[in-house]
């Protein structure tokens, strides 16, 4: 077995470890640290594959600016403070169903086995990283600079909705 090998195992490990956290977490804010432990794995996974761009891009977008973002939002609502919502009675058995239909899809594609067609191109030891650094960025701010900005729009939309309802609930409370 190879080093890399062990050392995906043992990320896997972390990564499904965290991920349960996350869900059976009851407080908001160590959910929130368990999924910045669950992007800094994928990180990690993606040095693995070599792909340290994406690495970093993953690192400053996921685990920097967005889960602050969720922080701030649960700490700003006081989530941990608002009481629990009424549970509809058809929820529990649709959970339950769609769980079993996701373990059987995954069980389904472990045991077939079904390749791929794709072909998985090696980076040449000539590819200048700067350069593809330099055209990522240009195709980002040219060719997708609208769901660019849509996504950021959509991110400052619902801070300041969160803040809507922060003054809202404060100035019916006070």
């Amino acid at each position: 077995m190879s080093v890399d090998l062990i050392l995906f195992f043992v990320l896997a490990l972390v990564a499904v470890a965290a991920a349960i956290g996350m869900l059976l977490s009851q407080n908001a804010v160590y959910s929130a640290l368990f999924l910045v432990i669950n992007f800094a794995t994928v990180a990690v996974f993606y040095l693995l594959l070599g792909a340290p761009f994406i690495a970093m891009a993953q690192i400053t977008v996921y685990a920097g600016a967005i889960m602050v973002l969720f922080l701030f939002v649960i700490m700003l609502l006081g989530a941990e403070k608002l009481a629990p919502g009424k549970v509809l009675p058809y929820q529990r058995p649709l959970a339950i169903g769609l769980a079993v239909l996701l373990v059987a899809e995954a069980a389904y594609l472990l045991l077939s086995r079904v390749q791929s067609v794709a072909a998985i191109v090696t980076p040449t030891v000539e590819t200048n990283t700067v350069e593809e650094i330099r055209r990522l960025g240009m195709a980002l701010f040219s060719d997708y600079l609208l769901p660019f900005e849509v996504t950021s729009v959509v991110l400052l939309v619902a801070m300041v909705g969160a803040i809507v309802l922060t003054i809202r609930e404060k100035g019916e409370q006070g």
